[in-house]
């Protein structure tokens, strides 16, 4: 295989939370480091506050990435300002995090976090808010809850839409299809041909194999020595 046919159908290396290699997860400052050093594309999480605002963060609760307790959905916007990241950030919002993404060569796989609480009409806020930012790549949508995933259908049948799964997948492609979904993202590779982003690769011995067999996407929180080894597989393809 050459180089320039490898190079058409590459990984795509994506930022899992930013980059938490080297700065707080989910923190704007990551975000606008992988951003200034072209990275493939960005994933994180999105919550919403008591008073219907978007915001980043992985988890339910603040408890584990900021100075405060408690869980988001209990918190207005205000009331969660006044907690910090690890770097003294506020806690960002959706739509601050689209700003850093505005016209920028990066793909957007954005996951809602409703697997444990389900956001009211959290998709009736979000796809609006992406669809106000210019973005030069269609956004990938993904979740642990199928149920999200077909309520986004129903406000736009157009989307990437990908179910996010920690078992494997019988007969993959078949789902897929039936629930008229993109593709999946699974915790471990998948021997199927839909379409998958494994996620989180940040292991070398696992990211060459999934180069190696060309998979859509892996998530990792190691992007740059992942950017190196990626080069390095094609050197050797």
């Amino acid at each position: 295989m050459n180089t320039q046919s490898n190079q058409a159908i590459q990984t795509k290396i994506f930022g899992h939370r930013g980059y938490p290699a080297k700065f707080p997860e989910n923190s704007l400052a990551g975000f606008r480091y992988v951003v200034a050093h072209q990275i493939d594309g960005v994933e994180f999480d999105v919550h919403l506050t008591s008073d219907h605002i978007p915001v980043i963060m992985h988890d339910e609760t603040i408890d584990r990435t900021t100075d405060g307790t408690g869980r988001i959905v209990d918190y207005t916007l205000a009331e969660l300002r006044q907690f910090k990241l690890s770097n003294g950030e506020s806690i960002p919002t959706l739509d601050e995090l689209l700003d850093v993404f505005e016209n920028k060569d990066v793909w957007i796989n954005l996951e809602f976090k409703t697997d444990n609480i389900a956001y009211q009409d959290i998709e009736k806020i979000v796809m609006p808010m992406v669809n106000q930012h210019q973005l030069l790549h269609p956004v990938i949508y993904s979740s642990f809850n199928l149920q999200t995933l077909k309520n986004c259908m129903q406000l736009d049948a157009t989307q990437d839409y990908n179910w996010l799964t920690e078992n494997d997948v019988p007969k993959a492609q078949e789902f897929v299809k039936k629930e008229r979904l993109h593709g999946i993202h699974p915790h471990h590779y998948q021997a199927t041909t839909a379409t998958q982003r494994v996620w989180t690769v940040n292991d070398d011995q696992e990211a060459q194999q999934l180069f190696e067999k060309n998979v859509a996407g892996i998530f990792t929180n190691r992007f740059e020595d992942m950017v190196q080894l990626r080069k390095n597989v094609q050197i050797a393809q």
